[in-house]
């Protein structure tokens, strides 16, 4: 199937009433583990790689870009390709010739004015390519082996007011918000402030993304959409369920040298995880 667009699919969602899942991937068997697991659902998401996964590779994005766009064409799902947490300038200019749709541009460690400015600038040269562009406003910790942010702590949680500034001074596509969720968790404890969600769906006009939901319980998930989150964006669970499918195969058969033997399961475990969170967020929501 052609690729689509990230925007295309999170305006769908967003006038439907549901969400639209984004999953992380860092190797091909999470992009053939996202693909099967759309196709599973019968819905369409979006992979999407980070500038921390294209260090991992060498800092180069055109393999991983190119095999993630040969996995998604080839897939019954419809698929969308995003390049996430991008704040070096010439990875932002790789997304366009690589055949991402969208991008998200993270200046949220720059102070206000400066996050305003280099947004505003990212955002400017991806219209004129075509590029939607999310951002993100508020401190979503966890990235980068930090320790999570105390979402009550000062200027971690997202200002309604500042958002609705933010938005009309930038232009950007879509607002990644802080809300009570982190990077990085293995547990399923967070708990998001639904309210704060509802201020900020009436204080800006684009849709808002939920960031680090792999630590958000599913009726959690559940709720944040209902109040007003469209994108959900999955990377630790698939990790978790990777790394526990080759432990328990390895733990079985502590002699086993040949990688197809573990990554196979590896790759079951993740797409299994895809297709319940596409179940979860798919659906119309409700509060």
């Amino acid at each position: 199937m052609p690729l689509v667009t990230t925007g295309g699919l999170v305006g769908a969602a967003r006038a439907a009433g549901h969400g639209v899942a984004a999953f992380n991937v860092i190797t091909l068997e999470h992009a053939e583990a996202i693909a099967a697991g759309a196709e599973a659902a019968g819905t369409p998401a979006v992979l999407q790689v980070s500038e921390n996964a294209v260090k991992f590779h060498g800092g180069r994005l055109g393999p991983l870009a190119a095999a993630m766009a040969a996995v998604a064409r080839s897939s019954r799902a419809p698929l969308a390709l995003h390049l996430d947490h991008v704040e070096n300038g010439e990875l932002l200019r790789a997304a366009h010739p690589a055949g991402f749709s969208s991008v998200m541009f993270d200046a949220s460690k720059l102070p206000y004015a400066e996050n305003v400015k280099a947004t505003a600038e990212a955002v400017r040269w991806g219209h004129e390519r075509g590029i939607w562009v999310e951002a993100e406003l508020g401190r979503v910790g966890g990235k980068d082996g930090e320790p999570p942010l105390d979402a009550h702590a000062p200027g971690v949680r997202t200002d309604p007011a500042e958002a609705a500034a933010y938005v009309a001074d930038t232009g950007v596509d879509a607002l990644a918000v802080a809300v009570g969720s982190t990077h990085a968790m293995t547990e399923r404890t967070a708990a998001l402030d639904r309210a704060l969600i509802g201020r900020l769906r009436e204080a800006v006009p684009v849709p808002l993304v939920l960031h680090g939901s792999s630590g958000v319980p599913d009726m959690e998930i559940r709720r944040a959409i209902a109040a007003g989150m469209v994108k959900i964006n999955v990377g630790t669970a698939l990790n978790t369920a990777f790394t526990g499918a080759v432990r328990g195969y390895l733990a079985d058969h502590p002699a086993a040298v040949d990688p197809r033997k573990y990554l196979a399961p590896a790759r079951d475990a993740m797409a299994r995880t895809v297709a319940h969170f596409l179940g979860l967020v798919a659906a119309p929501a409700t509060s």
